[in-house]
């Protein structure tokens, strides 16, 4: 089985500069009718669409995606000098855009800034419960299973400092993932409380997804991902087993459509509403897997990567349309009633990223 990647690219180029001109300078996080939204820079969201257009440049090699995506690092870092709401995921933020831009470039200044978001990220780390902290504001011992990306941050600036205090906390969170939000069956849970002062567990929490015991399907996206990512720069193989025991769960659920439920254990009611954003990054996260395992073990991620690139494509992508957002069909958050059959800017980054693992992109942002 193989999508036709080398139609798609170009389709998906003529599409992404469809969306510059539509999105000129905002910071796109939800589309709504067609339109995307533009979010404050300090929103967890902001280096998505600026780490889109690094792709298209890495793959293209047109300066006009580079163009687009320059400046985006420097409007966000200007967001630490006023009042902010920077929290665990500044990884989002400046990986797809500082650090990107280093990688592709050799941009000092796009160093600099991520290496002071990795400090930034690295002071958010509770060393009695052995977790990075997630928002802000009273939510003092929370943990989500979001942070399983942004842990990317961390261990590309302990490489690039030769510093192991940043890796050590990476892989001391992961640890604490492994242990608290991945069930025996390889489904995760996407909050986890703790006391702020011993770091003992307090609970499980719901979140985004329907319940406390439920398995919201982004966060089997975020999970899976995020520790093959741990994995590739550790080389410690707990990490791809849990990686894996997560991949097998997202891919026996989707083994009639490849594309998930918003949640895979969710009342009747809410049967038919998807996901695309978690289907998109889960097929990345599959292609990740794929290329960190054995030979005689790769297909199985690979092929089902593809399926859910093809179902993707064929039924939920808009390529030649008015939308603005590539995908449609995502879900934020559905308990709160938050951005329910939307496009995502997350679900359109990681599409495009799926999409160049299968042209051979061999960069890596997260």
């Amino acid at each position: 089985m193989e999508l036709d990647i080398l139609n798609l690219w170009p389709q998906l180029q003529r599409k992404v500069d469809t969306m510059i001109e539509q999105i000129g300078s905002k910071s796109p996080h939800v589309e709504k009718e067609g339109v995307y939204d533009d979010a404050r820079l300090d929103w967890w969201t902001s280096g998505f669409w600026p780490g889109l257009l690094w792709i298209m440049y890495d793959v293209s090699q047109e300066d006009k995606y580079r163009q687009q995506a320059w400046d985006w690092d420097g409007k966000i870092e200007a967001c630490f000098l006023r009042e902010n709401n920077f929290h665990h995921d500044v990884g989002f933020q400046f990986l797809p855009t500082a650090v990107a831009k280093y990688k592709m470039t050799g941009d000092q200044d796009g160093r600099r800034r991520g290496l002071h978001a990795a400090n930034f990220l690295a002071g958010r780390f509770n060393q009695a419960g052995q977790f990075l902290r997630a928002w802000n504001q009273d939510k003092h011992g929370w943990a989500i299973i979001d942070s399983s990306l942004n842990l990317s941050l961390l261990l590309w600036a302990a490489e690039e400092l030769g510093d192991p205090r940043l890796k050590q906390i990476a892989m001391a969170h992961a640890d604490t993932v492994l242990e608290h939000f991945i069930r025996d069956d390889g489904s995760v849970c996407h909050i986890v409380s703790f006391n702020p002062d011993t770091g003992a567990f307090i609970e499980a929490l719901g979140g985004q997804g329907f319940s406390p015991t439920s398995a919201w399907s982004r966060g089997q996206s975020w999970a899976l991902h995020g520790l093959a990512n741990v994995y590739r720069y550790t080389g410690e193989s707990r990490y791809l087993a849990a990686a894996k025991r997560v991949a097998h769960y997202f891919m026996a659920n989707t083994t009639v459509d490849p594309i998930p439920l918003w949640d895979f254990r969710t009342g009747d009611a809410d049967l038919k509403l998807k996901d695309t954003s978690a289907a998109a990054c889960a097929a990345s996260g599959l292609l990740e897997i794929a290329s960190l395992v054995p030979a005689e073990e790769a297909d199985l991620y690979r092929n089902q990567a593809i399926r859910i690139m093809d179902a993707l494509t064929q039924d939920y992508a808009d390529l030649d349309g008015s939308r603005e957002s590539i995908l449609r069909e995502g879900t934020g958050h559905k308990p709160a009633g938050q951005n329910v059959n939307v496009g995502l800017i997350y679900g359109d980054y990681y599409y495009i990223e799926a999409a160049a693992k299968l042209k051979n992109w061999t960069q890596r942002i997260f």
